[in-house]
């Protein structure tokens, strides 16, 4: 059984990896990143931060039940971003949304709460399904990470000493 500080460092390092399969995705494959897939990636990014932060502090008791909530809670966002990302790709052509400004675009000339009402809302773009892997997309996959890593988290938060 691991310790707290060695599921921490494990939960960040798979974050750390997903990153590094995101930007090969982009750099390498081009595949273009839609608002919502940025989005995701920055929940990544903060889960793996908050994972990185507990394993340097290796807090005891009430300190690995904080860092574990607030990871899981974090994780929790990011798997319902993802799960909305799932959703847009599996609407019926009709029904998908036009194709909207770039995130860029959005975050320039919106107030953030109304930005992150249109990156929500999705457009077009985030309905595109542009790789498989066993019949699941990226945000599937995403989706599933993310709760992995909040069980991850939750099993520090509730653990019993």
């Amino acid at each position: 059984m691991l310790s707290s500080r060695g599921s921490f460092l494990l939960g960040f390092s798979f974050c750390a990896l997903m990153l590094v399969i995101a930007g090969y995705f982009q750099l390498v494959d081009h595949l273009e990143p839609c608002p919502l897939c940025i989005l995701q990636r920055v929940f990544i990014l903060v889960v793996g931060l908050v994972m990185l932060l507990a394993a340097i502090h290796n807090p005891q008791g009430i300190g690995i039940r904080f860092y574990g909530l607030l990871a899981g809670l974090v994780a929790l966002v990011g798997a319902a971003i993802s799960a909305r990302h799932v959703w847009l790709q599996n609407l019926p052509a009709d029904q998908v949304p036009t194709c909207g400004p770039g995130l860029n675009f959005i975050l320039d000339n919106f107030p953030l709460n109304e930005a992150i009402n249109l990156v929500m809302r999705g457009s077009g773009e985030c309905a595109e399904v542009l790789w498989t892997y066993m019949g699941i997309s990226i945000p599937g996959w995403t989706f599933l990470a993310f709760i992995m890593l909040a069980l991850l988290a939750f099993r520090q938060a509730f653990r019993n000493k």
